[in-house]
Order: C-alpha cells, then structure tokens, then sequence
C-alpha cells in the first residue's frame, strides 16, 4: 500500500540526525529553541549513535532508537501479564485467587467469596473434600491444632503447630523478612525453618521457635574446609530457640543439584554466619559428604540428636529413586534409629535458585511423594513412630486437609509466608532486586518491608489459615484431624469420572513389607503398556 521502502530505519536515522543537529545550529540564534534541542534531539541522537555501535542486540544495532521499545516492553512483560491480562485462576507461579487469599487473611480483610467459586467445578483436576450432615464444632477441635515431636530416643520433644514456615534463608530472604517471619512465629506458637543459610541474629532476636536446617554446605556448623563440625553444630543446637534440627537431603525445587547463594548476596555479614568468603558465588554440593549411604544416615541422625541434647532430629528430601527411600526404611530396622519425623518436599517447590530443568522437570510432586513416602513407613511399620511434614504450594485450609488426608502429620510453607511477608510475586528473588524488600539485600529495597507491620500479617495468616483447616475438620464430620484419610477428598478426572484419593493412592496395609517385601517396580514394558 505504501510502495517499497528502499532506505532501511539506520540509514533513515542517520539522514535525520544530521538534519536534526543542523537544524539545532541554525536555532541557536534562537535560545528557547536550542535549549529545547539540546535537552530533547541530541539525547535521542546519541541514543542511536550507541545503538548502532553495539554489537550485543541486532534489534538495536538495526533498529536505532526505536528498537529499544522491544527490550522496555519485554521488561514489563510480567507486570503486564499480573495485572492485566491473566485471570483469576489461570495465573503462575501462584494464581491470583491464592495470592489474594493470603493478602487478606494477612490484613485481617474480609476473605469470604462472592457469587460462588471461581473453579470450574466441571474441569479435570477439581478437588473437594468429603462433608458430614453431622458436623462436629470447631471449637471441640482446638486441641488438633497441635502435633508433639518427638520419637521414643528424643529427650525433648516439641509441640508443634499444624502450620509452619518452610526452610528459607537469610540471604536468600532479607534481615527484615526473616524478623518479621520470626516474630510472627513468637505472636503465634509456631516455628520457622531456618533454611540452609544457618542461625541469623534475625532468627534469634524476636525469640520464636526454630528448626534449624543443616545443608549439604553445613553452613553455620562447618570447618573452614566445609565439613561438618560437631563443635559449632553443639554451640547453636543448644540454644533455646532451636526446637527441631532438619537434615536436607533435597529439596523440591532442586533436588540433587544443592543451594547457590550469589556473590551479590553474600555480603560480609552473611559471609560471617555461614563460615564462608564474603561476595563470592557460593555453591551447596549436591550431597551431603559426612554420609554416602542409608545406614550412615541414620547414624548422622543419631549423632545430632545426641550433640543438641535429645532435640527431634529428621530429615528434609524430595522423593526421587523410590528404592532410595525404601533403603532409609530399611535401614531404620537395621540400625535401631529411627528420625523423630521426615519432613517431605514437592517437585513444585520454589527458590530463587534453581536452574529452569530443575524446577520444572525433575522431582516427585508432592501428593505423589507424600503419598509414596507414608505408604513406605506403613508397609514397614514405622509411621506410628515418625512425624511427617508436608511442604508444596499450600496456600489454604484445604491444602493443609488434603495433605493430611493423604498422611502428613503437618504442613510447612513458604510462598505464601513470603506473600504475607508482602512479596508480590515480581519474579526477581535471583536478582536482589526484590521491589518489597522480601528476597533481597540490597539496603535500600530492604527498609521498605516495615517489620513490625509484617509480622502481623504473618501472624494474622497462620492464625486464619489454621482456623480454616479445623473448620474443614469439623464438616467432614471427624473428631480428630488424624482421623482424615484418603477417602475424604475427591478428584474429578473426567467430565462424568470421579474418584476418591483413596483409589487414586490406596494404602498399603500397615507392616505388609516387613511380611511379604516392597513392590518390584514395574519394567519399563510395564509402565508403556
């Protein structure tokens, strides 16, 4: 319509620079005017000037000026997509309507739902739990609300909430979210994870309940050479604070691959708190070094149980080869030791961390691993003696129900600590640059996040979500929270096809591997067919 263009956009831009500094010679004569383009003509020119010099871009190197327009878009890209063209239910990482129910249990809003539920109740995936027309009361359900830790070696066991904070460490989160996190737990009677990163001043300080996470690095309890040290390991396991100590095996967003802490976030502080050297790219092994098998495992359980004095001591792992953790169990009977509970992490799990194959292609999701994990402790007998923790995307009384269900004894989380903590889900926890303070340490952005208001809102969301799951509780009909099984939640897998979790996990029979052996596990023609 227009004919052929025969001057491509560089040899246009040049043509018009020239005509433009020209024309701002000849307005010189004129001061307003030669104010005007020097202030707004020459900028753009030397803009395009270093866009055809760079060789990085071919869009700006062929597009001067205007091809910056493409980068400045692709930025905002996310925000866009957040704010105005994602719906409700359709948004990721976490949708909107997770997101939005965390924000308003935390403020202390109003959460109820207007005109009915979003979901569409009709669609493959669609969950709900089974109710009772004879309900019990919440308020005869208050006692669920706890769960005591601690196996028959453990010489001070914990009564831990239902609801905790996933392992998340300073460095990876901000001084401020980490008070704020923490002080929250202190208002409410629950625990914090510390994460990998070791016992921060910020974990100590507001005096909540801790379970501290010992890492592949050993970080906080390591010799200069980065092995264990029962030395520094006994001075902090000691310390009041600390409840629980979590061995991490893997964790779901990265398993078998280990933490990396940026040289942009590893300043001399948290340099200080994990025995490393500040502002240097620090990388977790992917395998713990102080042991290599099941049996040796167990014994590194035994050994941290003793030096903190009889503290509950587990492990943290995201269920990968089934026969691994067939081998744990194993070794429980071999050796005697037992942990005083297992906390088990979904291949959804999230981190600032992770290379992108890791986070979405590798790692048993969670129902499937829980699933797994509870079914192996039946068929060896074992669960009656071991808590179980479930950690993946829970954001709401339901997911708790339905993680207890399948057998959890407990839930943590972490996402939606972090949302109520103020994160907005702007996807820049790798970067430092975090807009609201929450995964960065960068001083400017970190004095932003108010603690003293967060921790509030992190108190408010515990208090609410929990309240929510004995709700759930009491409709179906149960007296105990433990009494919920497998055949309470439902999942509709077709258009007229529904099914109990009970037939799409059905247990195993409590103690059938100690009389009969493990599953053989189907050959690859098996699984195919």
């Amino acid at each position: 319509m227009f004919g052929k263009v025969n001057m491509s956009v560089k040899s246009i831009f040049v043509i018009s620079s020239i005509v433009a500094i020209l024309v701002i010679v000849l307005l010189g004569l004129l001061s307003p005017y030669f104010l005007f383009g020097l202030v707004v003509v020459l900028p753009i020119v030397g803009v395009g000037a270093v866009d055809m010099v760079q060789r990085r871009q071919s869009i700006r190197r062929n597009f001067p000026v205007i091809g910056n327009f493409r980068y400045m878009l692709e930025k905002v890209r996310p925000e866009i997509m957040q704010y105005f063209v994602e719906t409700d239910t359709e948004g990721k990482p976490i949708n909107r309507i997770f997101r939005s129910v965390v924000y308003q249990r935390a403020k202390k809003d109003t959460s109820t739902n207007p005109f009915g539920t979003q979901w569409d109740v009709y669609r493959p995936g669609y969950e709900w739990i089974e109710h009772s027309i004879y309900a019990s009361a919440p308020a005869d359900l208050e006692q669920e609300l706890r769960v005591l830790v601690g196996g028959k070696d453990c010489l001070q066991p914990y009564l831990a909430s239902r609801l905790n904070i996933s392992g998340m460490s300073f460095g990876s989160l901000s001084k401020n979210a980490v008070l704020a996190m923490n002080a929250g737990a202190k208002m409410g009677g629950f625990a914090q994870n510390t994460g990998e990163g070791g016992i921060s001043p910020y974990h100590l300080k507001p005096g909540g309940d801790l379970i501290w996470q010992i890492g592949t690095g050993y970080f906080g309890c390591r010799t200069e050479e980065g092995e264990f040290s029962p030395e520094r390991f006994q001075e902090k396991a000691t310390l009041p604070n600390v409840k629980m100590i979590e061995i991490k095996i893997s964790q779901g967003a990265k398993p078998g691959h280990g933490g990396i802490l940026p040289a942009s976030k590893n300043t001399e502080e948290i340099a200080k708190i994990r025995h490393v050297v500040p502002h240097t790219t620090v990388d977790s092994p992917p395998s713990h070094s102080t042991f290599n098998s099941a049996e040796g495992l167990m014994r590194f359980v035994k050994q941290l149980r003793d030096l903190s004095g009889g503290k509950p001591v587990g492990f943290k792992i995201c269920i990968g080869k089934k026969a691994e953790f067939v081998e744990i169990c194993e070794a429980m009977i071999s050796t005697g030791i037992k942990p005083d509970f297992i906390a088990i992490d979904g291949g959804e799990g999230g981190t600032g961390a992770a290379p992108i194959e890791f986070a979405d292609s590798i790692g048993m999701p969670l129902r499937d691993g829980l699933s797994f994990a509870i079914d192996t402790l039946r068929g060896y007998d074992l669960k009656k003696e071991i808590r179980v923790i479930a950690a993946g995307k829970v954001f709401n009384g339901f997911h708790i129900a339905r993680l207890i269900a399948i057998g959890a004894d407990m839930v943590n989380v972490a996402r939606a600590m972090m949302l109520a903590t103020g994160c907005i889900q702007a996807l820049q926890c790798h970067r430092n640059t975090c807009p609201t303070g929450v995964a960065t340490q960068d001083e400017r952005l970190i004095k932003g996040l108010d603690v003293e208001d967060k921790s509030h809102r992190v108190f408010n969301f515990h208090e609410a979500t929990v309240k929510s799951f004995i709700e759930l509780v009491a409709a179906s009909g149960v007296h105990s929270a433990d009494e919920l099984s497998r055949e309470h939640i439902f999942r509709r897998v077709g258009a007229t096809k529904v099914m109990k979790y009970s037939d799409i996990y059905p247990e195993v029979a409590i103690g059938d591997y100690l009389k009969n052996g493990p599953p053989t596990p189907p050959s690859i023609h098996e699984t195919i067919m």
